[in-house]
């Protein structure tokens, strides 16, 4: 049974930071690609940062770039979001995404609101 399963969102001010987790099972994770996508309300799910199966590649949208980092641990079988300098503009429910050629899994989100 395959599981993503995020966790580290919450109420953070801004300015602040918070480390998103997604702990994957039931596939080979060294074999996809991970990404961490948004959805603020009445918005589209966007694409937030993208790692290679690898770890070697990394990219990130506009928005978040300098700011955010993506990271992943094979051998834990998880990816991590560190987010700083948070804006209130980053609240959204965060959602990590495994791909691959054949299959795309998603967790079930975990909420961030930045807010003083």
């Amino acid at each position: 049974q395959v599981q993503l399963v995020e966790s580290g969102g919450g109420l953070v001010q801004p300015g602040g930071s918070l480390r998103l987790s997604c702990a994957a099972s039931g596939f080979t994770f060294s074999g996809y690609a991970m990404h961490w996508y948004r959805q603020a309300p009445g918005k589209e799910r966007d694409m937030v940062a993208f790692m290679s199966s690898s770890g070697g590649t990394a990219d990130y949208a506009d928005a978040v770039k300098g700011r955010f980092t993506i990271s992943r641990d094979n051998a834990k079988t998880t990816v991590y979001l560190q987010m700083n300098s948070l804006k209130p503009e980053d609240t959204a429910v965060y959602y990590c995404s495994a791909q691959s050629s054949r299959s795309t899994y998603w967790g079930q989100g975990t909420l961030v609101t930045v807010s003083s």
